[in-house]
């Protein structure tokens, strides 16, 4: 059975590519470079519907710009719940998942990017800033919609559902 692939790779020709990554529009309240999405449904929420599905997978075949947006989302995802144990209230994970997605980070290009063979570098400084921004306005949001997931059935701890995949690694990668 093949993995999932994102559904914005027929949209992906409309947006902005920097390297071979989409920048796609996504809703949030965080500042970046990102366009406002118009659909309720965007690439996080793909990301987070698609996570546990293809955590299963050591194998991926990128089909276009938005799949690897996917992955950086599903190993970012994967990245958030390592830092998480099953007795953490939801206002310490919104601590630790906070601080996780302002860390310093790597892009395509950087030395420690963990997919440089997957990905292409940005061209030239300008496009490099934009990739940084749009990367820390995504980690930003999905951590936050990651904690609304965790945390739906109360505060007191996460759900279990999504901390039994701690230890899956999608791809053998990690960020």
């Amino acid at each position: 059975m093949p993995a999932y692939h994102s559904t914005f790779l027929n949209e992906s020709s409309d947006f902005r590519v920097v390297g071979n990554t989409s920048i796609l529009p996504i809703k949030t309240k965080f500042r970046g470079p990102a366009y406002p999405s118009n659909s309720d449904y965007d690439i996080i929420d793909e990301c987070l519907d698609l996570f546990r599905a293809n955590s299963f997978f050591k194998n991926f075949e990128i089909k276009g710009p938005a799949d690897r947006l996917l992955i950086y989302g599903i190993l970012f995802i994967s990245s958030c719940l390592q830092q998480l144990k099953p007795n953490t209230t939801k206002n310490e994970a919104v601590r630790i998942l906070s601080n996780l997605s302002l860390d310093d980070f790597s892009i395509p290009g950087d030395v420690g990017f963990p997919l440089n063979s997957l990905y292409q570098p940005p061209r030239d400084k300008t496009e490099a800033d934009l990739l940084r921004g749009y990367v820390q306005q995504f980690r930003q949001e999905l951590a936050t919609r990651l904690i609304e997931r965790l945390y739906s059935e109360g505060d007191s701890k996460p759900s279990k559902y999504w901390l039994a995949f701690t230890r899956r690694r999608f791809m053998n990668k990690s960020l």
